[in-house]
């Protein structure tokens, strides 16, 4: 692997899809403003690279005929990638907001995940769909939800949330290469973050969670953007007293509940931190799967630091206050300390 720099996760993704489109000339890019726009100067081509900038640079390179522009027709080009994967290519489909899978859902639910089972094995489709969550840009409640559980609930589909740079990249070139379709989920506050890439291309394997922080006395799952949020809470739990292992799971269809059970085994307590609402979340089947697994094991029990069950405020200060943060982390780790050394005493 080649020497690490600094980049910043728009960029770790924008390098991974520059790798994984020299390596493979099956690998098209579809969707939204991809190549500027349809109908623009072509002078004007890449002047937008995507809703977020993520594909800049591409069509230089790679031409229109593997970066393609598509009309506001969700429907339309996810089912187009749909087919295109079926037909031998290896899409990468962005669709612009996760609130967009209403318009695509037969396309995602009853062809991409389906295809595979119901051709008996003899259709692959290794279509990746790219996508956006999270609050924090006052988008508004139809732009600004974490639903990465609704496509966690349907079977043949991977679904991939990476919270660094590098994990981005690395995940990223796994997705395209993956035979099955993966919903690769990227939170909207992480694209400045920087953090350190190597300049090669590398692949992370898909359902393999990563252990951020170690720690003994408290173990905090946290998933994307949250993965932050837990760690700087960490460093505030550290100083008074309190050892906090950070999980990020990176991958939360297939689960790597194995190396969360490993780190409850150790500490005793559990923390899930989850940006979707509380029902039927990532936060309750982590929750669920880890009091059947390891019950005798926990010293209290687990808490889940969630959005509330209500839609993302527009306004910047109720969304600040609708979010899941380190404070609340922080809070709720101390109350678990508390109630513990209540009920010793």
């Amino acid at each position: 692997m080649s020497d690490t720099r600094v980049a910043t996760y728009r960029d770790a993704i924008n390098e991974g899809l520059r790798a994984v489109m020299r390596e493979d000339p099956r690998v098209i890019l579809i969707g939204e403003d991809q190549a500027g726009g349809a109908g623009c100067d072509p002078s004007m081509l890449d002047a937008w690279g995507g809703p977020f900038g993520v594909t800049k640079g591409l069509i230089r390179e790679f031409g229109p005929e593997r970066v393609i522009d598509t009309p506001i027709s969700e429907t339309a080009f996810i089912g187009a990638a749909v087919g295109a994967a079926m037909a031998g290519l290896r899409p990468v489909a962005e669709l612009m907001y996760a609130n967009f899978l209403g318009s695509c859902l037969d396309m995602v639910m009853n062809q991409a995940a389906k295809v595979h089972y119901m051709s008996g094995g003899k259709v692959n489709v290794p279509l990746t769909i790219r996508t956006t969550i999270g609050a924090g840009l006052a988008a508004a409640a139809q732009h600004s939800d974490s639903l990465y559980s609704l496509f966690v609930h349907i079977p043949g589909l991977k679904v991939v949330t990476p919270s660094t740079p590098f994990d981005a990249k690395g995940l990223l070139v796994a997705s395209v290469r993956a035979e099955d379709p993966v919903v690769f989920i990227e939170h909207k506050m992480l694209y400045n973050v920087k953090g350190p890439v190597p300049e090669d291309i590398y692949a992370i394997p898909l359902g393999k969670a990563d252990v951020k922080r170690s720690g003994g006395d408290l173990t905090i799952v946290a998933i994307s953007q949250l993965v932050h949020a837990a760690l700087q809470a960490a460093d505030e739990l550290q100083k008074r007293g309190m050892s906090a292992e950070i999980i990020d799971p990176r991958c939360l269809a297939p689960l790597d509940i194995t190396t969360i059970l490993e780190s409850v085994r150790k500490t005793g307590r559990l923390i899930v931190v989850d940006e979707d609402f509380p029902q039927c979340s990532m936060a309750s089947e982590i929750a669920a799967t880890v009091s059947a697994e390891a019950f005798d094991s926990l010293d209290c029990p687990i808490q889940r630091v969630t959005a509330p069950l209500a839609h993302v405020p527009f306004s910047p200060v109720m969304e600040q206050f609708y979010l899941p943060n380190a404070q609340r982390i922080i809070d709720c780790a101390l109350r678990m300390v508390r109630s513990r050394a209540v009920a010793g005493h």
